[in-house]
């Protein structure tokens, strides 16, 4: 099973069990509804959607079985996964881009090791000689993903280094 993160409960809203989750996960349609399976912590305690909404910036959930807000305290900033198996056939996320090298003109200039996001549009976290630096991912930036052979190919990268 192959777990990918969708965010984080922040907190619960009203006394009925609902929790706020903090999500900037790319296929939210895919995942937040009725019946879809959720694991939640370190332990990754398996739990099933009961219903959605949004408020404000929140993704809020209620959980199948759990009707008050004393049974759902215990998971109050924990991180939120999902199976990845359990999303649509080929679907791509950025997250697959994690461990791909950055190239531009065939010359190295690390390896992704994370994905970030500022709210609007993601970050590649990018290692190289030791030392961490940002790219954005805009097509400003990045002019091609070539998944064969596991590299991004970026422009004006000395900008960013």
């Amino acid at each position: 099973m192959e777990y990918i993160y969708l965010g984080k409960i922040v907190n619960t809203h009203g006394i009925k069990g609902e929790i706020r989750i903090i999500s900037d996960f790319q296929e939210k349609g895919q995942v937040f509804k009725n019946g879809f399976k959720i694991y939640i912590g370190k332990e990754k305690n398996e739990e099933i959607i009961n219903t959605y909404r949004v408020h404000k910036n929140y993704d809020m959930v209620t959980l199948k079985g759990y009707n008050d807000i004393n049974e759902v305290l215990k998971y109050k900033g924990l991180d939120v996964y999902i199976n990845r198996d359990d999303l649509k056939v080929n679907t791509w996320l950025i997250s697959d881009l994690i461990n791909y090298k950055i190239v531009n003109n065939k010359k190295f200039y690390g390896i992704i090791k994370d994905i970030r996001s500022n709210n609007h549009d993601y970050l590649l976290e990018v290692e190289f000689n030791n030392k961490d630096y940002y790219i954005p991912y805009v097509k400003e930036f990045i002019k091609e993903i070539r998944e064969d052979k596991k590299e991004v190919e970026v422009c004006r990268v000395e900008e960013l280094i």
